[in-house]
């Protein structure tokens, strides 16, 4: 509370870019952390105007973060790389991911924003799969337009109607940002025993039923 609102906007966009980048942000609690951001943000004089703002900082961060995870898949190509035994990044999420993509296209990518898993995979797989890079752009930008305002405001609006009780404040934001720092700690270390996993091959190409029609 003390620290201002530039530690909380440092917090979202770099949790929110890497979220939607690269497969560390698989263990990282998005979701919480921008209803934490929105509670901290009601404690302040300008929380408010702060808070529509980081709504636009956050979806950008969201577009990029998507891009370059399509970016990262489209480069690797056809060939993805699992983890044997993994509990998140394993065969069966990829094909998973890949069978939404491939049956709903555009629509897949405007639901994986709100699946925290799928929502780091998805970039990464459409890219590898081929989908049409405009239609992708344009379902993760809307996707993230509505996502990021969404969970924000609930926060904020949350945190106003607890900030009429003084006392209740600081006990729910210490519990929330405790929790944000402990799950943080928790997803790395996660992260960490699942890349120590031996790798394993997923072939989009050679999958039954992966194949992403370029025009979903």
């Amino acid at each position: 509370m003390s620290a201002g609102p530039a530690l909380v906007w440092t917090v979202v966009l770099t949790f929110v870019f890497l979220e939607c980048a690269v497969i560390l942000g698989l263990f990282l609690p998005g979701d919480s952390m921008l209803i934490t951001a929105g509670v901290v943000m009601a404690s302040h004089a300008s929380g408010e105007a702060q808070v529509w703002a980081l709504s636009l900082g956050t979806m950008v961060a969201a577009i990029a973060g998507n891009q370059v995870g399509y970016v990262i898949g489209a480069r690797t190509g056809h060939r993805l790389v699992a983890r044997k035994n993994g509990r998140y990044i394993n065969t069966r999420n990829l094909q998973r991911v890949t069978e939404l993509l491939q049956r709903h296209g555009f629509v897949a990518v405007l639901i994986a924003r709100w699946i925290p898993w799928v929502r780091t995979l998805c970039p990464t797989v459409a890219g590898a799969a081929g989908m049409d890079h405009r239609k992708f752009t344009i379902a993760s930008t809307i996707g993230a337009i509505i996502w990021a305002p969404v969970l924000l405001l609930i926060g904020y609006y949350a945190g106003s109607f607890l900030d009429r009780v003084p006392w209740l404040m600081p006990i729910v934001i210490g519990t929330l940002v405790a929790g944000l720092i402990l799950g943080t700690l928790l997803g790395i270390r996660h992260y960490r025993q699942e890349m120590a996993k031996p790798p394993e091959e997923f072939d989009l190409e050679t999958a039954p039923s992966v194949a992403v029609d370029a025009e979903n």
